[in-house]
């Protein structure tokens, strides 16, 4: 799977992990792939949900570390 972007949010909390992502997520072309970077996980549940509401389509949730996750998630509208 090719990222297209990457955001580094650790230390970022909610909402600002989801707003910093949805910005990014305005920048991109349809079809490209985001990479977000999280520490705080509360943001692992809220950030992939938002972001399906918002209509994008999450591709994977994974814990990448002790205390770090990464949401994979790509551009649908």
């Amino acid at each position: 799977m090719q990222i297209d972007r990457e955001l580094d949010l650790k230390g970022e909390v909610c909402p600002f992990t989801f707003v910093k992502s949805k910005l990014i997520m305005e920048q991109m072309e349809k079809g490209q792939i985001l990479r977000v970077i999280l520490d705080y996980k509360p943001s692992v549940e809220n950030v992939p949900k938002s972001m399906e509401m918002e209509g994008q389509k999450v591709l994977a949730v994974n814990q990448i570390g002790d205390n770090l996750w990464e949401v994979i998630v790509r551009k649908e509208k």
